[in-house]
């Protein structure tokens, strides 16, 4: 039967080893180049990924890909997945899995340190503020990098949850410029 689908039981260990392999890989990769890498891809990046997935493709599935060696680093693929969200959700599993909000602006404050930590130019703040409307920083409460990469603005006015704070690297228990 092995020999029908193309793949060795062997073959199908080494599948599912070089899958989990090479995504742990590429999450490394990711970690080093910051979480805003993801969330806003040039030309350049998308161009870059899909080489990269490529190429980690023709790793997983070895010399001679088959439509058996696809299905099982899919499989494993998704279950890789499955077990990262369920690991996500646990508090030592949320810390290597996710990334932590991290505080750009605080008030009318760029937090210069937290800008290069987080990989954002002053360039990329100030195109984030023009897009969400922000015509002077004293508009501004927080700016947040969002563990997604995304980044989110809050405007003054309101006084501000303070769950909305929680978990966000850099606010030193502060008040989020309000």
């Amino acid at each position: 039967m092995w020999k029908a689908l193309g793949v060795s039981p062997f073959e199908a260990v080494a599948v599912v080893v070089s899958a989990v392999g090479i995504a742990l890989v590429f999450l490394l990769l990711l970690r080093l180049l910051g979480q805003r890498s993801v969330a806003r891809m040039s030309t350049f990046d998308v161009a870059v990924l899909l080489v990269l997935g490529s190429a980690g493709g023709r790793v997983i599935t070895g010399y001679t890909p088959t439509l058996a060696a696809g299905a099982i680093a899919l499989a494993a693929l998704a279950v890789l997945r499955w077990a990262a969200d369920k690991l996500a959700r646990t508090r030592i599993g949320a810390l290597l899995v996710r990334d932590r909000p991290i505080l750009l602006v605080d008030g009318e404050r760029i937090l210069a340190g937290n800008l290069k930590r987080a990989r954002v130019s002053e360039a990329e703040l100030w195109e984030t503020l023009r897009s969400g409307g922000i015509r002077n920083l004293t508009e501004v409460a927080l700016v947040v990098l969002e563990g997604t990469g995304a980044i989110s603005i809050i405007k003054r006015g309101a006084p501000l949850d303070p769950r909305l704070l929680s978990g966000i690297d850099g606010t030193g228990g502060q008040d989020g410029g309000i």
